[in-house]
């Protein structure tokens, strides 16, 4: 008697042949005309979101496959895809859907236990295509956890904005220093009469700048003094 994989293989390829032919939708797919199709150079790659392996051949479709399995991530967690010749009938209930376990190893036991008696082929695809997105997984969490530069967009009318305040501001300590030091000049001269402190604070700084001026000139008056004392 055959194994049971085999046995469950032609039972499966007999309801196929009753219900579709999918060697002749694979000959309409292949030699005529197919969407899901994009031929480069080297490759003839597949966008259909259920290929289990991205490329275009005939046991990767799963147009032209009536028993067909496949792996797909949602928001972090895998899920295993299975299409069945018995479901053929229903295509809202075509797939169904059996979330993996987290753990690498379930995940694998979980993908033999539901693909028992199926193709060795898509047994091992679906092993690799999990093992692929577990590993894309692990570096997402890394990466997401890796301290990261922050990244800040440049707004240019608001720097524009800044470097004209920066420019005014400027000009104005300018006009401020040119304010103090005529001001300090009219101290000294005593233009003002009696009225001396306004601008306030220009006459504040100004006293402060005649007061340290003093300082030093007492200073160096000492200092003169005290040499001469030593000459003597």
């Amino acid at each position: 008697a055959p194994p049971p994989r085999e046995r469950e293989s032609k039972r499966r390829e007999a309801a196929a042949g009753r219900m579709q032919c999918d060697e002749v939708i694979w000959q309409v797919i292949n030699q005529q005309f197919c969407s899901f199709k994009a031929k480069t150079q080297t490759q003839t790659f597949c966008r259909n979101e259920h290929n289990v392996t991205g490329l275009c051949n005939r046991q990767s479709c799963p147009l032209a496959n009536s028993q067909y399995a496949t792996v797909k991530e949602e928001n972090g967690v895998l899920f295993l895809y299975m299409k069945t010749i018995e479901r053929a009938h229903s295509p809202a209930k075509l797939w169904e859907k059996i979330q993996l376990s987290k753990q690498y190893s379930k995940a694998l036991e979980q993908i033999d236990e539901n693909l028992k008696y199926w193709p060795n082929y898509l047994v091992h695809k679906c092993k690799q295509r999990a093992t692929k997105m577990t590993q894309y997984l692990i570096r997402m969490r890394k990466l997401s956890l890796a301290a990261r530069p922050k990244l800040v967009g440049v707004h240019k009318k608001v720097e524009k904005r800044e470097r004209n305040r920066e420019a005014k501001a400027l000009r104005a300590a300018n006009i401020d220093q040119a304010i103090e030091k005529e001001l300090l000049e009219r101290l000294r001269s005593g233009t003002y009469g009696d009225i001396y402190n306004f601008p306030t604070q220009q006459y504040q700084e100004a006293l402060d700048e005649e007061e340290k001026l003093m300082e030093q000139e007492d200073e160096e008056e000492y200092d003169e003094e005290e040499d001469e004392e030593e000459d003597y």
